[in-house]
């Protein structure tokens, strides 16, 4: 299904899947050296809710996303572990680019042009709506983690250091 203009794929499949989300715009500054941060401060939210999306490598060859609070920092291991591997590394940002289909600073964990495992720390449960970018820079969608995480077959871990 093509986008229609200015939705994302993120947005066309959490309309196809009928999951409810809230759509906020911030300012998104490409010079910040945490963007997770920077969003959270322009969205004025608590950085809990805004989560981060990250691209990995299992085991050097098997894609997977992680989405962590931006306020923390992705413990490789537990990754590994969670997909049942040895070892995870970051995803180069070409490489999350062309897997994706978005752009670093806009990965959005829903419509990615490759399905890949998607890992959601536990943290996110702790809250009761979260947000994760909605597949363009400065565009976040604001979601409930547990039916979120529940319809996509999402595997909820400890995953932040």
């Amino acid at each position: 299904m093509k986008p229609a203009s200015g939705q994302t794929p993120a947005l066309v499949l959490l309309e196809k899947e009928g999951i409810a989300y809230t759509l906020h715009a911030h300012d998104y500054d490409p010079e910040a050296s945490r963007k997770g941060l920077q969003a959270a401060e322009s969205l004025g939210v608590s950085p809990e809710r805004v989560f981060k999306t990250l691209m990995v490598w299992v085991d050097k060859d098997k894609p997977a996303c992680a989405i962590i609070r931006s306020d923390h920092k992705l413990h490789l291991k537990a990754v590994a572990a969670a997909l049942k591997g040895k070892s995870a590394t970051m995803m180069a940002p070409p490489d999350a680019e062309r897997l994706t289909a978005y752009k670093t600073g806009g990965i959005s964990p829903f419509g990615q042009k490759k399905r890949v495992p998607i890992l959601l720390d536990r943290h996110a449960l702790e809250q009761e709506t979260i947000f994760v970018n909605a597949g363009r820079r400065g565009l976040q969608c604001e979601i409930a983690p547990p039916p979120t995480a529940s319809h996509f077959g999402w595997t909820v871990a400890p995953l932040a250091e």
